[in-house]
């Protein structure tokens, strides 16, 4: 166990299967957000080189359900499986952590079909790396953000559902881009038009919203009770 000692946007344990360049990527952008990183890696040489990287390595087989046991999956909200390498590997891990009752598991994809089987066993969400990268997913792993693209000078545009301290008030009685430093760029509600913003725009509970400006500055933003 390493201690971390960092400010934590995302206050919160998750769980990530599978140390490869994708899940490698995803456990290490998280780490960075402030999650609390507990990963697991059959391969006792990878698992050994991220040790010191994220809050806990475990080297063992997830597709075994009692060696998947030890990381308890069960205390976990989000989990992400990022095997690429073993389809059936995959689809046992996925189906050991719905068993476990993992409320938000997302899995890696190499194919059509296993994203169909993964879908079957009931995988949340599932992933495709060639469009979604390891790191864009961790952005989206805490269900405030609907869609998150970033560019190379760290500027981001993101889909977010408001921060309470929003909701019920017009973007100048929040005063959000002095407070934060982000624009709100547009709003749009379930079965609406999307509605570009102006300062007169009052934000409902249920507006997704699309918002600019540094990625830093949303993800603060996005932490948000």
């Amino acid at each position: 166990m390493v201690a971390l000692t960092k400010h934590r946007l995302f206050d919160e344990d998750v769980l990530v299967v599978g140390l490869g360049r994708f899940g490698a990527a995803a456990a290490l952008e998280m780490d960075r957000l402030g999650y609390r990183v507990h990963a697991i890696e059959r391969d006792g040489g990878l698992a050994e080189r991220f040790s010191r990287k994220l809050t806990r390595v475990i080297a063992v087989d997830s597709a075994d359900p009692s060696q998947l046991a030890q990381a308890k999956p069960q205390d976990f909200r989000i989990a992400v499986v990022g095997i690429g390498s073993s389809i059936e590997g995959s689809l046992l891990t996925s189906g050991n952590l719905v068993d476990a009752g993992v409320p938000s598991i997302w899995a890696k994809a190499v194919s059509a079909e296993h994203a169909r089987l993964l879908e079957r066993i009931g995988v949340h969400h599932v992933i495709f790396p060639e469009a979604e990268s390891g790191s864009r997913v961790a952005h989206l792993v805490n269900d405030r953000m609907q869609g998150y693209i970033e560019f190379e000078d760290g500027y981001a545009i993101v889909k977010m559902s408001p921060p309470q301290e929003m909701i019920g008030f017009t973007l100048a009685e929040t005063d959000i881009r002095k407070r934060y430093g982000v624009t709100v760029v547009g709003v749009k509600a379930p079965g609406e038009d999307f509605t570009h913003a102006v300062p007169e725009t009052r934000v409902g509970r249920h507006h997704m919203m699309i918002v600019s400006g540094p990625s830093k500055l949303i993800e603060q933003l996005a932490a948000r009770p």
